[in-house]
């Protein structure tokens, strides 16, 4: 493929929403910015649609609410992603829909060969290598992705195309008066995506002068001259986030999202008051109030700390166990349950440990209490670091930096193999699943190979996965050393038992039993024929100090429970804690505003 120069005018032209939709043409290999709910560009979608944009090749890391909304417009014929969900909320049903149809083309890539990809247009490079994700069935389903010999070493690696994108739209916090823009928090893909992309169309919410960009610390500039156009949107990433001017209004989302009658570009427009007061205030809060404010609240109404461990409790205790303070460990996509056992070990037995959040864009948080309307900002005040996802993985995942990325697995097979992308259905056809993300990468690279299952049964432990979407193919020490990869456990938690993967026979036997789980029923429970370690145990007795900081400190909203539960209850369990996750953000807005108060009398 002839390459085509990406350099762009030194000034960006300023216009208006309509005028930036108009640059993106039908056709278009389309590249769109932000991360999970946090500055996603939705007013310009929004006008993208409207303007009736057609036969666009959607790329990103994820697809998520951006997809959702292109998908119901039919903007889309193509579909290049690593994952799609909507986060807490579930599966994309439009996402599913036409996958499971095979209405359109999805493509699945590993998150490292999408940045390679995107990295080669951006260096002017024919490809790029990038580790290959042994053990998984990933290397034949991305797009182009070839095995070959390095030309120097003779060793077998994986090469990638460049990946060009004809427009990138993304969401930033300001544009000074020349053109810079600024981008606080994690960045996501968006540098490499901004360097393969032939037109920037940038929405900020607001225009500063030349210099005052340079009043904030941690934050990264775009220059000018990678900037196509930009307009002015106040609330364009509504009703994901954009710190510091407004966090991500879960309730709007869970209104949108339960009400399938309603166009999604309808339901996602601000109201005629303009963005809810709540989430514009609740932007101010600093990790201190909140920290105060469930302390004092202690929150015995969801749980009280006398009852009985819950599973959900139990197996978060047990993996928080699994770290220590020489970890570090990488919160990844929608998994709540690994993201309350992170906190917990931080906050009780494992102080050093680094943790990461928002796929490390939040490098060393502190373990804040997870306030879902909250955790973002919280997350961004206390991390030492924000980082982008392309940075991260050559800096922390290729290295062999992170210890553990614990996630969950809709179907794991006795050779620890998970699929996350589809499986099959009961009545035929499949079910389509959110997708790998990066975990077929580093499955091999992190240390500890941790995976969980919140409900044990033969249609989730089985024989063998439809589809390898990410395995510890490096197992032993011999295997890894080579890569400069440290070896460390690979342990497969449920609802009824612990498995560890073998390195003798690289299959899965069961080294502990939940309490009161006897071993026929885990047999029962099982895909495959059990094996039980000869050292085989019962679950320690839960600390009930520990119990206390996992009720009343680390998680007061009990999201950990939205693993363990099936897709019809979480409707009721989802009010259930944007109820309470409202009440704590006013109880702290109340906190903070009446220390505001003092301070000025």
């Amino acid at each position: 493929m002839p390459r085509i120069s990406l350099v762009k005018p030194n000034t960006p032209k300023f216009a208006d929403l309509a005028d930036l939709a108009a640059l993106v043409n039908n056709g278009d290999v389309f590249g769109v910015g932000g991360h999970h709910f946090a500055r996603l560009p939705i007013a310009l979608l929004n006008a993208i649609i409207n303007r009736g944009a057609r036969n666009l090749r959607y790329i990103s890391w994820a697809g998520g609410l951006p997809l959702e909304l292109l998908l119901e417009a039919g903007a889309v014929n193509e579909i290049d992603i690593s994952f799609s969900s909507l986060d807490i909320f579930g599966l994309p049903p439009r996402f599913r829909q036409v996958a499971e149809a095979r209405a359109l083309p999805v493509r699945d890539w590993t998150a490292l060969a999408m940045i390679q990809a995107l990295r080669a247009t951006q260096q002017n490079m024919p490809s790029l290598p990038f580790q290959v994700p042994v053990g998984s069935d990933m290397l034949d389903r991305v797009p182009g992705a070839r095995l070959a010999a390095d030309p120097l070493s003779g060793e077998q690696t994986a090469f990638i195309p460049a990946l060009r994108l004809d427009t990138l739209v993304l969401h930033a916090q300001r544009a000074d008066e020349s053109g810079n823009v600024q981008v606080l928090g994690p960045r996501a893909l968006d540098l490499a995506m901004v360097g393969a992309a032939q037109k920037v169309l940038v929405t900020v919410e607001e225009v500063v002068p030349v210099g005052n960009l340079s009043r904030d610390g941690r934050q990264t500039v775009l220059t000018r001259n990678q900037i196509t156009a930009i307009a002015v949107s106040p609330g364009g990433a509504y009703p994901a986030s954009c710190l510091p001017f407004y966090v991500t209004d879960y309730a709007r989302l869970a209104q949108v999202f339960g009400n399938v009658e309603r166009p999604l570009a309808t339901g996602l427009l601000p109201g005629p008051q303009g963005l809810p007061r709540l989430i514009v205030e609740a932007g101010r809060l600093d990790e201190r109030t909140v920290c105060k404010v469930v302390g004092e609240l202690a929150m015995p109404a969801i749980t009280p700390v006398v009852a009985p461990a819950t599973i959900d409790e139990l197996m978060a205790v047990r993996i928080a166990a699994e770290l220590g303070n020489d970890s570090f460990a990488s919160a990844g996509a929608v998994s709540p349950l690994a993201n309350v056992a992170y906190r917990l070990a931080k906050a009780t037995h494992a102080p050093e440990m680094i943790l990461a959040t928002m796929s490390c864009g939040h490098l060393d948080v502190a373990p804040s209490p997870m306030i879902l309307s909250l955790l973002e900002s919280l997350d961004g005040e206390t991390a030492a670091a924000h980082a982008g996802g392309d940075d991260t993985y050559s800096t922390y995942y290729q290295a062999g930096a992170v210890t553990h990325e614990i996630v969950g697995a809709a179907k794991v097979d006795r050779d620890g193999r998970v699929n996350t992308i589809a499986i099959d259905g009961l009545s035929g056809g499949f079910i389509r699943l959110p997708g790998q993300g990066g975990m077929a990468d580093v499955a091999n690279m992190h240390r500890d190979y941790l995976l969980y299952v919140p409900r044990h049964s033969p249609l989730s432990v089985v024989d063998k996965v439809e589809i390898a979407s990410s395995a510890r193919g490096l197992l032993t020490e011999a295997e890894r050393a080579p890569y400069g990869y440290r070896t460390g456990k690979a342990l497969v938690f449920t609802d009824l038992c612990v498995f560890r993967l073998d390195p003798g026979t690289r299959q899965l036997i069961v080294v502990e039993t939940m309490p009161g789980i006897s071993r026929d029923r885990i047999s029962e429970a099982t895909g495959f024929p059990v094996s039980f370690d000869t050292n085989c145990r019962e679950m320690a007795a839960i600390d009930v100090d520990v119990l206390a900081v996992l009720r009343n400190r680390i998680d007061p909203l009990g999201l950990r429970r939205l693993e363990f539960i099936s897709a019809k209850q979480r409707r009721a369990l989802l009010e259930e804690i944007l109820t309470l996750d409202k009440d704590i953000v006013e109880h702290c807005l109340a906190s903070h505003n009446g220390a505001t108060r003092s301070r000025v009398r």
